[in-house]
């Protein structure tokens, strides 16, 4: 198959195809007496599993040492280093969700000092500083007086 046909068959786009061939991380395509490249089912399924890997967020490197395993019958490696790589992932995504945890907390303290204390924001005075303690309280991670008192309830 030539390239674009097999780009659709794995949902991918013809450059991503060239970049992983060009990179090394999928085998170079046999040529046809027209230059054309021709890709076999081999070949799909290679980059089919490094596309696969690669949505799971596992770095390129890794997705393709493991896709290259696979397509050279080295399975053994596969089920022994996978395991791993994707246990580092997972540690990733906890901490990512734990950073965005503590981002929409902090947003939802500001606001609630907005609404419920029935302040608004207005614009910055014109030497930078924050116009009220409501804006200081943006600009400032939270350092308006009633907020850092007790971040817990609203006043």
């Amino acid at each position: 198959m030539q390239i674009g046909e097999l780009a659709r068959r794995v949902g991918t786009s013809t450059d991503t195809v060239r970049f992983y061939e060009k990179s090394g991380w999928l085998p170079r395509a046999a040529r046809r007496r027209n230059a054309y490249r021709d890709y076999g089912e081999d070949e799909a399924d290679h980059l089919r599993l490094l596309i696969e890997l690669r949505r799971l967020g596992l770095p390129l490197a890794d997705a393709a040492q493991v896709a290259g395993w696979c397509h050279t019958g080295h399975c053994d490696a596969t089920s022994a280093t996978l395991p791993a790589l994707l246990r580092e992932r997972r540690a990733e995504v906890a901490e990512r969700i734990s950073t965005l945890q503590a981002l929409d907390d902090h947003l939802a303290r500001l606001e609630r000092h907005l609404t419920v204390t029935a302040r608004h924001l207005d614009v910055l005075a014109t030497d930078g500083t924050a116009c009220c303690a409501a804006a200081a309280s943006v600009l400032a991670e939270a350092s308006c007086p009633c907020c850092v008192a007790d971040p817990g309830t609203t006043s």
